[in-house]
C-alpha cells in the first residue's frame, strides 16, 4: 500500500513511543531515538517493520521515538500511525490485530 500522507501516533511521555511515517518514494527509512537502543533497538525496529509488512508498505520513512514502551505498545503505535497515514482510520485492518 501507499502512504498517502503524513501521520503521527504516540507522546513523548514516559513509557510510550512517539512514531512518525511520511511518504517517500525511494524505499523504507527507519530512524529510532531510544535511549534503551543499545538494548532494544532491534527488537522496536524489528516490530515496526512487521507492522510495515502486514500493510505491505514498501516506501515509508519512519521516525521513532520511544520513551520505554512496551512491545504492545510499539506495535499498536505503530498501526494507528499507518491507518491514519494510508487515511483508513474507518476501516481497519483487523487481521493485522
Amino acid at each position: 500500500m501507499e502512504i498517502k500522507k503524513a501521520a503521527l501516533a504516540g507522546t513523548l511521555e514516559s513509557s510510550d513511543v512517539q512514531v512518525m511515517i511520511s511518504p517517500n518514494e525511494s524505499g523504507l527509512t527507519i530512524d529510532l531515538v531510544s535511549d534503551v537502543k543499545k538494548q532494544f533497538g532491534k527488537a522496536i525496529v524489528a516490530r515496526v517493520k512487521q507492522v510495515l509488512s502486514d500493510y505491505d508498505i514498501r516506501h515509508a520513512t519512519v521516525k521513532i521515538v520511544d520513551k520505554g514502551a512496551l512491545d504492545s505498545v510499539i506495535k499498536a503505535r505503530t498501526i494507528t500511525a499507518v491507518q491514519r497515514a494510508l487515511d483508513i482510520v474507518e476501516e481497519p485492518k483487523w487481521e493485522v490485530l
